[in-house]
């Protein structure tokens, strides 16, 4: 007989919570939203991060193409109208470098701003001249602390 009221006391209390209510279920999503949100935000300052880092190092492979290129041809780069695809076979992959955003370089040969023999100019995320942050044109003569942002 005892045996018989301590099982009818454990089944009253398990078979009165058999699910989440409706606000336990609200408030486990609000809280799996606002994590998402905060790392989300984390992940996508990151990724523009990385997306320069890979166009300055993509940028200065290309300086080692052209320069290649340049010892091969008495120290003359290609020119603007030749544009990066004349000194292609002397880059590693054989193809004209692009960066991150798989855009093509601006070149530039002589330069006309830095004064520098040639210069290669990435549009960055927007793909727009001139911006901020993950939007801000690198520069090849400027590339360090091009991704200080």
């Amino acid at each position: 007989m005892n045996n018989m009221k301590t099982a009818t006391k454990s089944s009253i209390f398990l078979g009165s919570r058999k699910g989440l209510t409706l606000v336990e279920i609200m408030v486990v999503i609000a809280i799996l939203g606002t994590l998402m949100t905060i790392i989300g935000f984390q992940v996508v300052g990151k990724l523009d991060e990385a997306n320069c880092e890979a166009t300055v190092i993509a940028m200065r492979n290309a300086d080692q193409g052209l320069q290649a290129y340049a010892a091969k041809k008495q120290g003359k780069f290609p020119g603007t109208s030749d544009g990066l695809e004349a000194a292609a076979k002397y880059f590693g992959s054989g193809e004209v470098p692009k960066d991150a955003w798989d855009q093509n370089f601006q070149y530039f040969s002589p330069g006309t701003t830095s004064g520098k023999d040639y210069e290669l100019i990435s549009l960055a995320k927007d793909g727009s001249e001139g911006g901020e942050d993950a939007n801000a044109d690198i520069k090849s003569w400027e590339l360090d602390g091009s991704c200080d942002w």
